[in-house]
C-alpha cells in the first residue's frame, strides 16, 4: 500500500522559514511530479508548486521567491522550503505526488501538515 507521509510543519513567527517533507512509502516503480498544494480555513486548496521527475518547476506567483520546491529521488522523498514566510501562508499544506504502479500512474495525496504563522 503506497503511502505519502508529511512532516515538518508548525508554528513559526513571521519572516522565519520551516521546511516540509513528503516520504513515499510501498510498492511502486517511479514518482513522476511532485506537488505541495495548502489550505487555509474558508478557501479552497491551491497549488503551491510542483516539480518533474526531471526536476522542472513551478510556483504559484502568491510565494515566487520565498518557496523553493526539491526532490531526493533516491530517498523518494519531496521537500517545501519556505522562507520570508507571512501570516497569509498559514494553512495546512498537502502533497501530491504521482506515482507509477506497473505500467499505470496513480495520484496519491499525504494526511496534511499545518503550518500556522504569527505575526
Amino acid at each position: 500500500q503506497v503511502q505519502l507521509v508529511e512532516s515538518g510543519g508548525g508554528l513559526v513567527q513571521a519572516g522565519g522559514s520551516l521546511r516540509l517533507s513528503c516520504a513515499a512509502s510501498g510498492t511502486f516503480s517511479s514518482i513522476n511530479a511532485m506537488d505541495w498544494y495548502r489550505q487555509a480555513p474558508g478557501k479552497q486548496r491551491e497549488l503551491v508548486a510542483s516539480i518533474t521527475s526531471r526536476g522542472s518547476t513551478n510556483y504559484a506567483d502568491s510565494v515566487k521567491g520565498r518557496f523553493t520546491i526539491s526532490r531526493d529521488n533516491a530517498k523518494n522523498t519531496g521537500y517545501l522550503q519556505m522562507d520570508s514566510l507571512k501570516p497569509e501562508d498559514t494553512a495546512v499544506y498537502y502533497c501530491n505526488a504521482e506515482l507509477r504502479i506497473g505500467l499505470q500512474f496513480f495520484r496519491y495525496w499525504g494526511q496534511g501538515t499545518q503550518v500556522t504563522v504569527s505575526s
